[in-house]
Order: structure tokens, then sequence, then C-alpha cells
């Protein structure tokens, strides 16, 4: 076992496989500038390393990941929201780009950015009492870090406005139908399914799997790069709004929050 820089992340090495996993369960795996900057560090070893065929992602305790720490969101300006995402895209990317397969465990809750964090995974495993779903919309914002472009690739156009537009939960049998997930499972098999399904990747060819995981890189006609940074443009509009504060208020305040389109 090894711990990742500011110790919100570790990584678990069983044959093959490699286990990176978000360790603040008190915190409900939330993440904060120095979990992200861990993530990214703990993805690109598990890359790096010639003896790791597969990877999970995982979370400690029975949350996956609860978004990001609302109190952190709440208190920042323009520009440090600008800073702190452009950390998560470049996290995201990192996923994306490993030629490492990549199996997400989802339980519990995979919630806003959480959710956004399963995207760029290879497969996903979702506990059949998860909450699972992208609920910024209700936050004065949208959500912004691949949900209007990795998703709908995933999903298709229509399914991921649906999710983002409404902001509620998906349902995990659903989740499944419409591909966004790779099975759905009880919740307390969800770490050890994921573990299973990386260990039979492991027995794969190893360059197979990463020339093809690269191939797919090239699936898409208008590139990914293009649409993330009009994403994250749009986006940064919005963080400077009365609504973004009123979200994040309502949110901290166990309250439903009172929007003014401004």
């Amino acid at each position: 076992m090894s711990e990742i820089g500011n110790s919100h992340v570790r990584i678990e090495r069983d044959g093959k496989r490699a286990d990176v996993i978000i360790d603040r369960p008190a915190k409900r795996n939330a993440m904060n500038e120095a979990t992200v900057a861990d993530l990214t560090a703990a993805i690109s070893e598990v890359d790096e390393d010639d003896d790791v065929r597969a990877a999970t992602l995982l979370g400690e305790g029975s949350v996956f990941c609860a978004g990001f720490q609302l109190e952190m969101m709440h208190e920042k300006d323009v520009d440090e929201h600008d800073e702190f995402h452009r950390a998560f895209r470049e996290l995201l990317d990192t996923i994306d780009e490993t030629t490492t397969p990549v199996v997400a465990g989802i339980k519990g809750a995979g919630i806003a950015g959480g959710f956004e964090l399963t995207l760029p995974a290879d497969l996903r495993v979702l506990g059949a009492e998860t909450k699972y779903g992208i609920i910024e919309v209700n936050l004065g914002i949208f959500p912004h870090q691949g949900s209007t472009q990795r998703l709908p690739r995933i999903v298709g156009i229509g399914k991921a406005k649906e999710l983002v537009l409404t902001g509620d939960y998906v349902d995990p049998e659903e989740a499944a139908q419409c591909n966004l997930v790779t099975e759905v499972v009880a919740e307390d098999a969800v770490d050890d399914r994921a573990k299973e399904l990386a260990d039979e990747l492991t027995e794969k060819a190893p360059l197979g799997i990463a020339n093809a995981l690269e191939a797919f890189q090239a699936t898409f006609d208008v590139p990914l790069e293009d649409g993330l940074s009009t994403e994250h443009r749009l986006a940064m509009q919005v963080y400077g709004t009365r609504d973004r504060k009123e979200g994040f208020e309502a949110q901290l305040e166990r309250r439903e929050p009172e929007f003014e389109g401004r």
C-alpha cells in the first residue's frame, strides 16, 4: 500500500491490479484541492507502472464520492474556481488518456463532481441503491467537467440533456439500460465486482488493451478538447452570479434555493 502526497488517496496493489482509493470517509470522500492533486498523481503513477495492467477507482467506506467539498466551493471567488476546475479537468484528462484500463466502483453516492469523476473511466459498476447524478442546476450552476461533452458520447445527447437539465439522480437500472454504467450490483458488492472486472482485464493482451484505448480517443469528429474548453468558459460565467452564491448557501443551510436569474 502507498499513500499519495496529501494522504487523501492511497494505492493498493494486488497482482497486476492497482486500486486507487479516495480516503476521506469522514467527508464522504468529497474532493478538495489536495484530493484532486492526489488523484491525479495516483492515476499517473499507476499508468507509468509497467507491472499494472488494470486499475480500479474506489472510495473508502460506504460512499464513492459525494462530489466537491461544499464549504470549499462556497468560499471561492471566480478566479479560484477557475484554477480549481482546471486542476480537476487535468485529473479527468489524466484518467481519460491513460492506457491502463480503469474500472470505477460507485457505491453510496456519486454526486456532481463525483459523478463526473466516473465519466472518463472505461467501465463503471454501480450500487443498486447509490445516489448517482449531476445536481449542479440545483446549485445555481451547471455541470461543466464533462457532462456536456463526455456524457453525450456515452448516453447520447437526449439522455445527457435530461440528466443535466433536471438535476435528478438517475435510477441505477436506468443507468444500466442507457449504457451509463456497465452493470448494477448490490451496494456491498460494488468494490469486489469492480476488482473482479479489473482482474479480468489484467489477463487480456496488454498491448491490445492499450492500443484499443488509444484508438478510442480518435472516435469522435469534434475534438473533445475544444468542447471541454467551451464548457469551462461558459461555466466560469455563472460562478460570479448571485444565483451561484444562493445555490450553495441553500445547500449548506438545507433549504430550497430561491433563484433570480442573475
